[in-house]
């Protein structure tokens, strides 16, 4: 008798065909293939592969009072989220990253169940992985949920492993015309803290007042892990206004860009990240994109000093530097001599005096020909008018050629046209970066600098000259709109 044998190829075929009712033959082929245990594999990638079951899209639109848990946290980290039905996946990733308090900087999946072997949902970015399935982009929150103790299941950052349940508590009557966050309890975990097990070592150190006897192994001492943790993160606090606040942040529209940005941006959003969009939904991001002739008078005074300074050219020293008379000039009559400790009249040890010629150049305002820096002919037609250097300035930016320098000026570009304070700039412009794949170097996990000769330009422009150690703070309206100008200008 000839007995079928079943090569590993055909046995998920096999095990296909027997859930569907099969031949003796191949029920003995199948049988075989658990002999020599190869169906147990099969059938999980068989249960992997189950797609979510819908239900059809209701009639009429109702809305739900839901709790959102992460799951394993002891205490609870939650929250209480009033939803409409018909929210989509995608807008509800958003919800759950405002509402906890996640930066929206790793990978996400919608699942039916606990077991992440349940079905899911697959992202844009799962499509380019080869991945196939029910893209969340089509489904809606009331096509999952229906009733009372209805779940689902959303999972964050897939090293962390971040899991979260979505209980259904009640169901509306009408749908909310917003999402609203009613209650919860706990702050988010600092991002890539190393999942539960790192956020309650975490937890822990900062309850016991940053006792050093527990202090987590992964930092060298308490001063590197203040540096690393969100500024005030105690993990007992929660504040439902800017929750809600947060969340009225996600639901705001992006601010229609072009070019490389909108091409970073859809990078991005292929990746399930959405952190560019949310600075571009930000109001500010949305606000004018020019300055009155008081605020580009204020804004290029550095730049008109140095112009002014440097009047027809002056010859560099031997090393090619600035002459020290020069970097005295400089540093006098912009401000830096005011805080700089020591004597500001040599360049290389004023970085400041250093960074305005180094921008200076960058934006195409002086030039060095045979050991001379000389102002440009564009230089020359702006003259003394701040209107014109002021759209000289935006007309350069962003500067850069290579890929790093471009993505990090376009970065610098939307985190400063969003009228967030120029404390924050950097922070945010390094987490964005990250998000398009850079790192410091040191390792893959190391956000990098935010440094650029785009931001060099906006923080002369914002008044580095003039504070201590070149950190200038607060939100600067004309410089967000100089920003704003530069990205809509193409």
């Amino acid at each position: 008798m000839n007995v079928l044998v079943a090569e590993p190829t055909d046995v998920q075929h096999l095990v296909k065909q027997l859930m569907a009712g099969a031949s003796p033959e191949e029920n003995k082929a199948l049988l075989d293939a658990l002999m020599s245990g190869q169906v147990s594999s099969i059938l999980e990638k068989l249960k992997r592969e189950e797609a979510p079951m819908l239900r059809p899209v209701p009639t009429e639109v109702r809305g739900f009072r839901a709790r959102l848990d992460l799951h394993g946290a002891k205490p609870p980290v939650w929250r209480r989220l009033e939803l409409p039905g018909d929210l989509p996946l995608p807008r509800l990733h958003d919800v759950i990253q405002a509402a906890m308090g996640w930066y929206d900087s790793h990978l996400h999946r919608f699942r039916t169940g606990h077991d992440h072997r349940s079905p899911y949902f697959v992202t844009h970015f799962d499509l380019e992985e080869g991945d196939d399935g029910t893209l969340e982009d089509d489904v809606r929150l009331d096509q999952l949920l229906a009733e009372k103790g209805d779940e689902l299941w959303y999972e964050y950052d897939f090293g962390d492993g971040w899991d979260h349940k979505l209980v259904v508590e009640e169901v509306l009557d009408a749908s909310p015309p917003t999402v609203r966050c009613t209650g919860g309890r706990m702050a988010c975990p600092p991002e890539d803290c190393g999942g539960i097990g790192g956020y309650e070592e975490l937890a822990a150190w900062v309850r016991s007042g940053h006792d050093d006897a527990q202090l987590p192994g992964v930092f060298d001492n308490a001063a590197h892990a203040h540096d690393w943790l969100p500024i005030d993160w105690h993990p007992d606090q929660f504040d439902v206004e800017e929750t809600n606040a947060a969340l009225t942040s996600a639901a705001a529209q992006p601010v229609a860009v072009t070019g490389e940005l909108a091409e970073l941006a859809e990078q991005l959003e292929q990746r399930g990240n959405r952190l560019l969009r949310q600075v571009l939904g930000r109001p500010l991001s949305h606000g004018p994109t020019d300055v009155t002739e008081a605020e580009a008078t204020r804004l290029t005074e550095t730049y008109r000093i140095f112009l002014d300074i440097i009047g027809d050219g002056v010859t560099l020293t031997d090393a090619g530097y600035l002459p020290p008379a020069v970097v005295e000039q400089v540093a006098e009559r912009t401000g830096i001599a005011d805080w700089w400790i020591g004597k500001a009249n040599r360049e290389d040890l004023t970085f400041p005096v250093a960074g305005i010629r180094t921008t200076a150049r960058a934006l195409g305002l002086v030039s060095v020909r045979k050991s001379r820096l000389s102002p440009t002919a564009a230089a020359i037609r702006c003259g003394p008018d701040p209107q014109a250097l002021w759209h000289h300035i935006v007309d350069r930016l962003p500067l850069g050629t290579k890929d790093a320098e471009r993505q990090a000026a376009w970065m610098a570009l939307a985190v400063t046209g969003s009228g967030v304070p120029a404390q924050e700039w950097r922070g945010e412009i390094s987490e964005l970066l990250f998000a398009l794949g850079w790192h410091s170097g040191r390792d893959r996990f190391s956000p990098p600098p935010a440094n650029s000769a785009t931001l060099g330009v906006l923080e002369q422009l914002a008044g580095a000259a003039r504070s201590r150690w070149g950190e200038t703070k607060g939100v600067d309206l004309a410089v967000a709109a100089t920003a704003r100008a530069a990205i809509r200008r193409t």
